[in-house]
C-alpha cells in the first residue's frame, strides 16, 4: 500500500494555475453532484478519484485455492493500479498535492477545492469523482438485564456452537478479520486469539493496521484536530480500540478467557484487526483502506504487503446511510471494493443495519451490495429483532433481497474495554456470529478456504428456514427466503457437518479449457454444454449439495459439441456436475444457481 505522498511548500499555490479553466459539462458528468454542490460553496473537502483502468478478477472463481486467488488478484488489482494512476501520480506530485493510493479498487483519495476536482474530472484517464463524506457509526442498543459468567452466551447455543466443540472443532487454522473502531488487544477474552501474539510477545506486523491518520471534524472537539482527542491517537502501531464497539465484535468471534466468560463462536480461531472509524465517525477512503489491508497485510510502516496473510472472512458491523452522505452516485466505488474483496477469496459479512421493522431498510453500503454476505438479527425466542433492516434493496433501484441469513443479535453478551463485558443488541452484534459460523465450516474441511460461494450456500441451505406474516417487495413472508430473514437463522452445526461433505472438483469450465465447458455459471434458467469431442455417447449428470441426483441428461450424438438444458425448475443452491462418457473420461466441476 502507499503511503500519502506529501509536500510543503509556500508556493504550492502556483501549481494550481492550469486548474483555472472554463466551465465544461463533460467534466461535471463525471462528479458526484453531492461533492459538486460543496465544492461550488467554496473551501476544499475530501473526494475519491477512480481511474478508468480497472482490473477484472471476474475468471478469479475458477481458482481453487484462498492463498492462489488471493496471490492473482492482488498482482492484477495492483498492475492496474500501477499503470493507471501513473499519470495522476505525477500531476499531482508536481503540484504539491498530497493524496492516498489505492489498488483494491484503482483510486486515490485527496482533498481539493473545485479548480482541483474540475481538473482531475476533465483527466481522460478518470472514471469518476466521488465524494468522501463523514459517517457516524450505528451505535449499539444497551441491552437490559444480567447474565450469569459461567452460562454461555443464548446465540452460542442457539446456533449449535458448542456442539460443533464437542466435535473437536472450534476455528483452529482460521483467520478472521475485524473491520471497526479497532480492538483492545490485551483483554482477556481475545489476547490470547491475537495473532500477533504468542503468548510472551507481540508481533503487530500483518496483524494490525490503523486506517485512522486524522481527527473527524464532526466531533467537535475544544481543540480541533488535536491527536489527543482520540484517546488511542492517530496511526497507532498496535491494536486500540477508542470506542468498545469493535472489541465487542472481536469477542463474539473468537473470545474466551479460558475461564467462565467463553463469548466466542470460533474460540480456536485467530483474529487481525483494521480499525476504520475514529471514535465512530468513518469515511469511505478508510472503509476502502482496511479492506485493501485486508487483501493483502502489511507490516506497521504499510509496507511489504503480502496477501498471503489475509484473513477467511472478515467482520463489517458498520453502514454509510444515505442522510450521512452515501448515495447512489458513489455505491459503485464500494461495491467495485467488495466485488474484489470477494473474487480474492475472502468471504464479506455485513451487518444489514438496525433501520427495521419497516420494508427495504436494508439501505446502505455494503448490506446492500450483492457481493456481501447481509447479516439480520434475531432474539432469544428465535424470532426477528424488531430494528433488524429488511429487505428488498430499494435505495439503488435494483430490489434485490436482503438480507442473506440471520442470527442472535439481542442481548448479546461480549467483551469491551479495560477489561470489563457488557450486552448489546443490534445487527452488529449479529454478523460476528456469522463469521464465527464460517470459521468453525473452514476448520472442519480446510478445502473450503476461499470458496465464498460455496460457504455462503451451505450457510443458507443449512439455515433454520423462518418465515413471517410480513411481506416486503414481490416475496411473501411465507417463503424462504424473504426479505425478513433471509433463508432463516443459522445453524452453525448444520452448517459444519455439511461442510464436511465438500470435496473440491477439478473445474472443466474454466477459461480455455478445450474440454467441457458449461455456462453461464452462476445460472439461472438454461445452461449450455460446451462438449469436448468423444466417441459414444455421454450422459450430463447435475448433483444438489446433499448429493441427490437432480438432472440426467443422455448425450446419444457423436460429434455434437453444444448442447442447452433447460434449468428454471431447479432451487438457488450450489450443484456439482459430471460428464461422463463411454470411453472412460470424466469431467467434473461446480456450479452455483
Amino acid at each position: 500500500m502507499k503511503k500519502p505522498v506529501l509536500f510543503l511548500s509556500l508556493f504550492a499555490c502556483l501549481a494550481f494555475t492550469a486548474f483555472l479553466l472554463p466551465p465544461s459539462r463533460s467534466w461535471r458528468d463525471k462528479v458526484a453532484p453531492e461533492l459538486l454542490a460543496k465544492a461550488e460553496r467554496g473551501g476544499t473537502h475530501p473526494f475519491i478519484v477512480k481511474m478508468t483502468q480497472q482490473a477484472d478478477l471476474s475468471d478469479l472463481r475458477y481458482i481453487h485455492g484462498k492463498e492462489r486467488k488471493a496471490e492473482l488478484a492482488y498482482k492484477r488489482l495492483s498492475l492496474a493500479a500501477n499503470e493507471g494512476q501513473a499519470l495522476l501520480q505525477r500531476f499531482l506530485q508536481e503540484g504539491r498535492q498530497p493524496y492516498r493510493s489505492f489498488w483494491v479498487v484503482s483510486a486515490l483519495a485527496l482533498k481539493g477545492d473545485l479548480q482541483l476536482i474540475a481538473e482531475i474530472a476533465a483527466r481522460p484517464d478518470v472514471a469518476f469523482v466521488y465524494d468522501d463524506p463523514q459517517v457516524v457509526l450505528e451505535e449499539p442498543l444497551i441491552a437490559a438485564g444480567s447474565r450469569s459468567p459461567e452460562d454461555l452466551p443464548w446465540g452460542l447455543t442457539m446456533i449449535g456452537a458448542d456442539q460443533v466443540w464437542a466435535l473437536g472443532i472450534t476455528g483452529e487454522g482460521v483467520v478472521v478479520g475485524g473491520q471497526d473502531t479497532g480492538v483492545d488487544w490485551e483483554h482477556p477474552a481475545i489476547q490470547g486469539r491475537y495473532r500477533g501474539w504468542d503468548g510472551s510477545n507481540a508481533d503487530h506486523n500483518y496483524n494490525w493496521h490503523d486506517a485512522i491518520h486524522e481527527i473527524n471534524p464532526l466531533h467537535n472537539d475544544s481543540i480541533p484536530n488535536d491527536p489527543n482527542n482520540n484517546p488511542c491517537g492517530l496511526n497507532v502501531p498496535y491494536p486500540c480500540d477508542d470506542h468498545n464497539h469493535g472489541t465487542h465484535t472481536i469477542g463474539t468471534m473468537t473470545g474466551d478467557d479460558g475461564g467462565d466468560n467463553q463469548i466466542g463462536v470460533a474460540p480456536g480461531a485467530k483474529w487481525i484487526a483494521c480499525r476504520n472509524m475514529e471514535r465512530g465517525y468513518g469515511m469511505p477512503s478508510t472503509y476502502i483502506e482496511c479492506f485493501e489491508w485486508f487483501m493483502a497485510p502489511t507490516d506497521v510502516n504499510g509496507e511489504n504487503p503480502d496477501p498471503a496473510q489475509a484473513p477467511h472472512v472478515i467482520n463489517n458491523s458498520w453502514g454509510c446511510p444515505e442522510m450521512e452522505g452515501c448515495n447512489p452516485s458513489n455505491f459503485p466505488l464500494m461495491q467495485s471494493v467488495v466485488d474484489n474483496v470477494k473474487a480474492s477469496g475472502i468471504v464479506v459479512v455485513v451487518s444489514a443495519g438496525n433501520s427495521g421493522s419497516s420494508c427495504s431498510s436494508v439501505n446502505a453500503p455494503a448490506a446492500i451490495f450483492p457481493g456481501s454476505f447481509t447479516v439480520g438479527a434475531t432474539a432469544s425466542n428465535d424470532t426477528i429483532a424488531g430494528f433488524s433492516s429488511r429487505g428488498p434493496v430499494a435505495v439503488d433501484s435494483s430490489f434485490r433481497r436482503k438480507p442473506d441469513i440471520s442470527a442472535p443479535g439481542v442481548s448479546v453478551y461480549s467483551c469491551i474495554r479495560n477489561g470489563q463485558y457488557a450486552s448489546w443488541s443490534g445487527t452488529s452484534m449479529a454478523g460476528p456470529h456469522v463469521v464465527g459460523t464460517v470459521a468453525l465450516m473452514i476448520s472442519a474441511n480446510p478445502e473450503l478456504a476461499g470458496e465464498v460461494d460455496v460457504i455462503e450456500d451451505i450457510i443458507e441451505q443449512t439455515a433454520v428456514p423462518k418465515t413471517t406474516g410480513q411481506d416486503c417487495g414481490d416475496i411473501p413472508g411465507s417463503e424462504v427466503p424473504n426479505n425478513t430473514y433471509g433463508y432463516g437463522r443459522i445453524n452453525a452445526l448444520a452448517a459444519v457437518q455439511q461442510a464436511m461433505l465438500y470435496t473440491a472438483v477439478t473445474e472443466g469450465n474454466a477459461p480455455g479449457s478445450d474440454e467441457l465447458r458449461v455456462l453461464p455459471n452462476p445460472f439461472s434458467d438454461e445452461l449450455e454444454l460446451q462438449l469436448p469431442a468423444f466417441k459414444g455417447s455421454a450422459v450430463f449428470l447435475l448433483y444438489n449439495l446433499q448429493g441427490q441426483r437432480v438432472l440426467e441428461a443422455p448425450i446419444a450424438a457423436p460429434g455434437k459439441r453444444k448442447m442447452l438444458l433447460p434449468v428454471s425448475h431447479l432451487p438457488k443452491g450450489l450443484y456439482f456436475y459430471a460428464l461422463k462418457t463411454t470411453n472412460a473420461r470424466i469431467y467434473t466441476g461446480k456450479l452455483i444457481k
